[in-house]
């Protein structure tokens, strides 16, 4: 699974009468009246007057970075989770399964031990890089699939140090999978943190610095050597950051292709000790007899970072992974160090005031490392078949708008649809929860030794990446596990998929009206239909293979349409002076575009061709459009928007929902009240219409 004037005369006029101010809270149907601001008018800012009441209310809670629709279903399903936990520890009669949940569990919420072994169960480790004495020391160390020490720090079965390695499909032979290679090596998210001229983002360099400084300290560096040797790797990372690529280009499907061989990486990058980390990750350079083809995405990044590699001291790198292990391991460390660790990662960056309790973290971590031995239990209890079939014959629906949609554009010509339709055809749809489970037998669990065990899962995640290189690709895999608040598109597999965590309230309600949910839920499956047809996901055919099933002319039409999208975007302030990236959040807002126009014709597909009651005042297409703004009520604090702009190719929440209302000819319908003059109005000629 990542935008205002009073209501006019004209518009109470022309639409239906109001509802009553003593509504419910949350209507019978499923919409909350409550949360409607009518001193907004709905063409100023239509998220405004759908979520306005609410908004002035929303408190942030302090563990979080964000308050509004999707927080409600995480933390329903952090709730139902820490059920599921007290359940099963309360049974004697656990599977080996049951009991590796509970020990991992055990072993995670267990304080005390924590606090008592304090650095004791790294100490090891932190020996091992003091004793680094060359590069060729520094990469195998910096891949061992123990430690987990390379790619990005935001998690992820990523290894390989400066450069993350994973295995996944060969976008030109989607049945196959292949060695990834991506630029790696960073310590804030995203390469604006270093180079950006930035008032607030200057302070979070600073408190970066500080941070870098006070890891050092932390494993008994003197404090007047923390400093200058915190710099030295500030400055390493700062000069990576400029061979990055950006996010925007780190998009483009075309570009990130570069299949070649390991002696041809070698040539390309001939500062980086490839055998090294090949060695380390337990990965043979050849296959089948011949030299190993493996995928390079920044392609033009990889020759200066590992030139910086082979400059920087071995010294400076032993600061850096010393603190990589610090970060890495900080969760399962004593208080002080976690405290420290969250300063940064969880107050400058994300402005949260505190972590959240230690057994809503322990269960997220054990949906994150067993989420699918975890995920038998929730749909067991919490997804019952009729809400899976409901959800079918949702997504049923749209695929149906998608096709006659496809069928009546003006835009394509023939030769393109016939293709289009043809891909629609071929999507799998996954939901609720994979069809086989994911087996736990080899994965080690100690009650007594917490790191270890972590140790031992990030082999294990390994182990399973590296096992199936060369190997045909699992059709049946899930990317999320089923109590998973999110969804996605694949395209090497052309599939939609919808975990069961997803399927709740407020985005899917089983007893709600159909113009609710298909205004909430029926939007997140449009826009998931749509990225197989987004800027991206159309350069994808059917079989997920990447390759061009355009005519050239289709093409052009379709990327000046996006284009205006592109410039619209662009014009959106999140933050005073930061705006929206028209060109990082292109797929995201087709995404959405899309999805709601399809939805909303399934919707009427739905009605068989008859009109709904109105409910309470509003129309059934005026209930659609008011369940999908409210499926993306939030509040957010800036820094973590900040974080967003600048690295999420998902637009904020208020631009997912104006920044498509306003080009929806059925929502100008629906309120007939809106009109030119209004804030987010725009003339017929001026709507971007995609699909």
């Amino acid at each position: 699974m990542k935008t205002t004037a009073r209501l006019c005369l004209a518009f109470l006029t022309l639409a239906p009468a109001a509802p009553a101010p003593a509504a419910p809270l949350i209507q019978p149907w499923g919409l909350n009246l409550d949360y409607i601001d009518r001193s907004v008018k709905p063409g100023d800012d239509f998220y405004a007057y759908a979520n306005g009441g609410w908004l002035k209310t929303a408190e942030i809670p302090a563990d979080r970075q964000y308050a509004g629709a999707w927080l409600e279903s995480n933390l329903r399903s952090d709730e139902r989770l820490k059920a599921l936990v007290a359940e099963l520890r309360g049974r004697a009669d656990l599977s080996v399964e049951g009991r590796k949940l509970r020990d991992l569990y055990d072993a995670y919420t267990d304080s005390v031990r924590i606090e008592t072994n304090g650095l004791k169960p790294i100490e090891g480790d932190l020996a091992a890089i003091a004793a680094l004495k060359t590069h060729e020391d520094v990469a195998r160390l910096m891949s061992l699939p123990t430690l987990r020490l390379g790619g990005p720090w935001w998690g992820g079965p990523a290894h390989g140090g400066l450069f993350s390695i994973w295995t996944g499909p060969d976008d030109k032979h989607p049945d196959r999978y292949v060695l990834q290679f991506r630029q790696g090596g960073l310590g804030l998210p995203d390469r604006d943190y270093y180079l950006r001229e930035d008032e607030k983002l200057e302070a979070t360099r600073t408190d970066y610095k500080k941070y870098l400084a006070q890891t050092l300290e932390s494993i008994e560096v003197s404090e007047a050597e923390a400093g200058p040797r915190a710099e030295a790797v500030y400055a390493l990372e700062r000069d990576i950051a400029t061979a990055h690529w950006s996010a925007a280009d780190r998009r483009d499907a075309e570009k990130i292709y570069n299949p070649m061989t390991i002696p041809e990486l070698k040539s390309l990058a001939p500062d980086y000790p490839w055998d090294v980390v090949s060695a380390a990750l337990g990965i043979s350079p050849k296959a089948a007899g011949a030299d190993r083809i493996v995928m390079i995405r920044e392609k033009s990044a990889f020759p200066p970072i590992a030139k910086r590699f082979a400059a920087t001291p071995v010294a400076v790198w032993r600061d850096y992974l010393a603190i990589r292990l610090v970060h890495s391991f900080a969760d399962y460390l004593p208080q002080r160090i976690q405290d420290a660790d969250f300063a940064f990662f969880g107050t400058s960056l994300q402005g949260r005031d505190k972590k959240s309790d230690r057994i809503t973290r322990g269960v997220r971590f054990l949906d994150g490392r067993m989420g699918e031995a975890l995920g038998k239990a929730y749909v067991a209890q919490y997804f019952p078949p009729e809400a899976k079939a409901k959800v079918r014959a949702l997504v049923d629906n749209l695929l149906r708008a998608f096709e006659e949609d496809l069928k009546t554009l003006d835009w394509m010509t023939d030769e393109t649809r016939a293709k289009a339709r043809e891909k629609l055809k071929q999507i799998t749809v996954k939901v609720g929860y994979p069809d086989r489970w994911r087996d736990y037998t080899a994965l080690a669990v100690d009650r007594d030794d917490l790191i270890g065990t972590i140790k031992n899962a990030n082999a294990f995640d390994w182990r399973r990446e590296a096992d199936r290189i060369d190997q045909p690709v699992d059709k049946t895999e899930w990317w999320m596990s089923p109590p998973t608040v999110n969804a996605y598109y694949n395209e090497t597999a052309n599939e939609i998929v919808f975990p069961a965590g997803m399927l709740q309230q407020p985005h899917f309600d089983l007893e709600a009206d159909d113009a609710v949910n298909y205004g909430g839920i029926g939007g997140t499956i449009g826009h998931e239909i749509s990225h197989a047809f987004d800027d991206q996901g159309s350069r994808y055919d059917g079989t997920g293979r990447l390759e061009n099933w355009w005519t050239d002319a289709d093409r052009k039409r379709f990327e000046e349409r996006t284009g205006v999208l592109v410039r619209q975007y662009d014009e959106y302030e999140a933050l005073p002076g930061l705006r929206v990236k028209g060109d990082l959040t292109l797929g995201e807002n087709i995404g959405d575009l899309s999805g709601v126009a399809i939805a909303h014709k399934a919707y009427r597909i739905s009605l068989g061709g008859k009109e709904p009651p109105v409910l309470d005042g509003f129309t059934g297409d005026q209930r659609f459009y008011l369940a999908y703004a409210q499926s993306w009520r939030a509040t957010s604090r800036d820094a973590y928007m900040r974080q967003r702009v600048l690295s999420d190719p998902h637009s904020p929440p208020s631009f997912r929902v104006n920044g498509i209302v306003r080009n929806n000819d059925g929502w100008y319908e629906a309120f007939p009240g809106v009109s030119a003059g209004d804030k987010f109005y725009l003339a017929p000629e001026k709507r971007v219409r995609l699909w």
